[in-house]
């Protein structure tokens, strides 16, 4: 898939990597058993992996993040389980995403400069890296995200244990879209007062 600015980029990365998986699990699913309807709709997001590192000589990042919830997805299949371990899949996957998220401050560059770089043309990633704050920025809202994301699934994976599947089904959604919707808030402000401190930075040193 080639490189494409801004929105265009975010709806074919949804479309190749979220819509076409979920349309073909769930048109072979009736026909075959889970494991293997998964097995052949991850296929999609490994194809469109494989030709973006072929192309770029680098690996998409939000294409690979889509790409790890389904290995990780095709992986809790295969553990099976009861009632309660199907219902937790979801948040065994939320938890392996924040993961990646954390452990990608181990690496030089963090994976929300990654997101930036992608999703933001109009921020040059490679140019403010060179700056100490915008790469203070970039680990900390790496941080924010990782940190949210898995006490979202730690929530859910008690709630999951300790109600009844009921309760859990009626509250699930609400609890993740809270979270979410307090990562997605403090990402904005954060944004915002960042983007002027940087504005000034920026100003201060021309």
């Amino acid at each position: 898939m080639s490189v494409l600015p801004g929105r265009k980029y975010i709806i074919m990365t949804l479309i190749i990597n979220g819509l076409i998986p979920w349309l073909i699990y769930i048109l072979l699913k009736p026909h075959m058993s889970s494991l293997t309807a998964l097995s052949i709709a991850t296929v999609v997001p490994l194809l469109d992996n494989l030709i973006h590192l072929y192309r770029h000589r680098n690996l998409d990042v939000f294409g690979g993040i889509m790409l790890f919830t389904f290995v990780l997805s095709l992986v809790m299949v295969l553990l099976g389980g009861s009632e309660k371990l199907l219902l937790m899949r979801e948040s065994f996957i939320t938890a392996g995403v924040g993961a990646l998220f954390l452990g990608s401050l181990l690496m030089q560059r963090p994976l929300i400069y990654h997101m930036v770089s992608r999703f933001t043309p109009t921020v040059n990633g490679e140019e403010n890296w060179k700056y100490p704050y915008f790469r203070n920025v970039m680990r900390n809202m790496t941080l924010m995200w990782g940190i949210i994301l898995v006490l979202e699934a730690v929530t859910k994976i008690v709630m999951i244990a300790e109600l009844s599947t009921t309760t859990v089904l009626a509250f699930s959604s609400v609890v993740s879209y809270g979270f979410i919707g307090l990562a997605i808030l403090l990402t904005i402000v954060y944004r915002r007062r960042s983007s002027a401190r940087m504005q000034q930075i920026k100003h201060n040193l021309s």
